[in-house]
């Protein structure tokens, strides 16, 4: 049985950084029907991340936030500080994440949400299930998708060694990216279908 796409995710900012999951993800939303969401904060930590972890001026960063903001102008929550109220459970560094995915919810009352994120120990499933919120990993995400719409994951495939290459340096193969994204189980699914 096919587990169900949310149509609601909350990019957490460690999802992304990554040069494969981010554009992966948002170029899948389409196919797989969900709105993918961050806030301000979430946008305020990805900048200043990028800078320091690309060795990229802050300007050219900003400049792909930008972009990012035209190309999905429903995504950004805004400010979400409101929607903290009440939270207990999860680490408190993360409620911003939670309450990105609770305005979104608010806007969108008929949507399911979840939070796809690394960092799964920083929250509190139950918490979140309260605020109509799953939690999912990259892998568990892609996996979903994967059983959704192969034909579209397909496709993007062949982009991954574009992304994951940086300059100079040529990606080895789309197996070895996926394993560096800790992307086990997608990347098993991948392998049998060839």
């Amino acid at each position: 049985m096919k587990s169900s796409i949310p149509g609601i995710l909350v990019l957490d900012t460690c999802v992304l950084l990554s040069n494969v999951l981010r554009p992966l993800i948002l170029a899948m939303s389409g196919a797989g029907g969900y709105l993918p969401v961050w806030s301000e904060r979430i946008g305020g930590e990805w900048r200043r991340n990028a800078a320091r972890i690309w060795g990229v001026p802050a300007e050219d960063v900003d400049a792909q936030w930008q972009s990012l903001q035209s190309a999905y102008p429903m995504s950004d929550q805004g400010d979400v500080s409101l929607f903290e109220g009440g939270l207990l459970r999860s680490d408190p560094k993360d409620w911003h994440v939670i309450a990105a995915g609770r305005a979104a919810r608010n806007r969108h009352p008929l949507r399911a949400g979840a939070i796809v994120t690394r960092n799964l120990k920083d929250f509190n499933r139950t918490e979140l299930r309260g605020y109509g919120l799953g939690l999912l990993d990259p892998d568990e995400l892609l996996t979903r998708l994967y059983l959704h719409c192969p034909q579209a994951l397909e496709g993007l495939l062949p982009r991954v060694l574009e992304w994951a290459s940086g300059p100079g340096r040529p990606a080895d193969s789309i197996e070895s990216v996926l394993k560096r994204e800790r992307l086990f189980r997608f990347n098993r699914l991948c392998r049998s279908a060839e």
